[in-house]
């Protein structure tokens, strides 16, 4: 059973690092029209950081274009909502599309990410969040993802209630108390099509 799980865990990390470096690769390009529309239209760094929390709770910085006039990373962080003026023109078609997202393949390269796991917050909504739903700290046990069963379900969007937060949680720490490679590489497939349909991402 370990040996399986040591053969699947490094199945899953060959198969992150091949794919973020193959799409970097390829798409290089579109990297640069956006960062150089990210540039034009507002004042303020090409990429936004903020520290998040990864496997056994050890922290790390994660990537995004810049979609917001703000770069928030401290103790209070609001909640993106919809029609959020913080939000710019490019900030609005990068982040309905996906495409502020791009940077995070250097996370998943570095070792921070993975491209299936919970979806990483804000080290103040951890703090939050942690104390209120008591399945918080089981995401932990797995690497965070660009995509999720959590977003699959249709968990995302805005924050509205902690309920909306709760469903959230139940799905990525389900997800990392039974996660295997095939159950991966079917999130991703269940993930591309949202990223046409846009749902609910503003």
């Amino acid at each position: 059973m370990v040996q399986r799980t040591r053969f699947c865990a490094g199945l899953k990390r060959a198969f992150d690092v091949v794919v973020a470096t193959t799409i970097i690769a390829v798409f290089f390009w579109a990297y640069l029209l956006i960062a150089l529309a990210v540039v034009v239209e507002s004042r303020g760094p090409i990429l936004f950081r903020q520290r998040r929390t990864g496997r056994h709770g050890q922290i790390f910085t994660i990537y995004k274009f810049r979609s917001m006039t703000v770069t928030e990373d401290g103790d209070a962080i609001v909640h993106a909502t919809r029609n959020d003026n913080r939000v710019t023109r490019v900030g609005a078609f990068i982040r309905q599309t996906s495409l502020d997202e791009l940077p995070q393949l250097l996370n998943v390269i570095r070792g921070d990410m993975s491209l299936v796991g919970p979806r990483p917050h804000a080290l103040a909504h951890d703090i939050h969040y942690g104390a209120l739903l008591p399945r918080y700290a089981d995401r932990f046990a797995v690497r965070p993802g660009l995509t999720g069963l959590a977003q699959i379900l249709g968990h995302r969007g805005e924050i509205r209630q902690l309920d909306c937060m709760a469903r959230r949680v139940e799905a990525d720490a389900d997800y990392a108390a039974r996660w295997s490679f095939v159950d991966d590489l079917a999130i991703i497939a269940r993930t591309l099509p949202l990223l046409v349909a846009r749902t609910n991402a503003y």
